[in-house]
């Protein structure tokens, strides 16, 4: 009898920390003034093509992104103060209201699409370079399972520069995808990077 309320007090105190962790996008509409200046009001981001859009993207990769940066496992001098004096529900609230917002998705450079397209969805043999949609699937919506985030529609810019990190290694905080990552953008010429951006600043997922 003992074992068997200690066993439903266990579970019911994880069901509690579960609703206590969930997001609140009202709530975190409300706390996302900080954020707009660099996302917008509705996380496009329209102002600088560098900074990400959060419109759309699954609210796990939002969290652990935020968390990163509060955590130092990511750096940015923009971001890291910001998330610094969030707490994990308000971080929980802001990933709820980002992720119900709209994607505003993008126009690919017209010289750009055959190449980046190719590299997206066949990756490249010779040089081993595997297709991005493995991860990211065909129509760029991620996985939100396997923590692949979204990337259809997402500022070219920014794409390229996140590629150059992993490949630089400055984007070492995602232990998993993060290595793969690496693995894949050593392999890819400036060239190939700027193109499969571009390709991907123009999918609609």
């Amino acid at each position: 009898m003992t074992k068997w309320l200690v066993t439903i007090t266990i579970a019911l105190t994880f069901g509690l920390s579960l609703a206590q962790a969930a997001g609140n996008a009202e709530q975190g509409k409300t706390k996302s003034a900080v954020c707009v200046g660099c996302h917008g009001a509705d996380g496009n981001s329209p102002l600088n093509p560098v900074w990400p859009k959060l419109a759309g993207q699954h609210p796990q990769y939002i969290e652990k992104q935020i968390r990163n940066f509060k955590a130092g496992a990511r750096s940015d001098p923009m971001m890291s103060p910001m998330a610094m004096p969030l707490t994990d529900q308000e971080i929980a609230d802001l990933a709820a209201y980002f992720s119900s917002q709209a994607l505003q998705g993008g126009v690919a450079a017209a010289d750009q699409v055959e190449r980046g397209e190719k590299i997206y969805r066949a990756g490249n043999a010779e040089t081993g370079v595997a297709a991005c949609m493995a991860c990211h699937g065909p129509s760029g919506a991620g996985n939100p399972q396997a923590k692949f985030p979204a990337i259809a529609g997402q500022h070219a810019a920014y794409v390229e520069k996140a590629l150059k990190d992993f490949r630089a290694g400055n984007r070492s905080s995602d232990t998993v995808s993060g290595k793969m990552m690496e693995g894949v953008v050593n392999r890819l010429t400036d060239d190939e990077i700027t193109a499969v951006a571009q390709y991907i600043q123009g999918l609609s997922k």
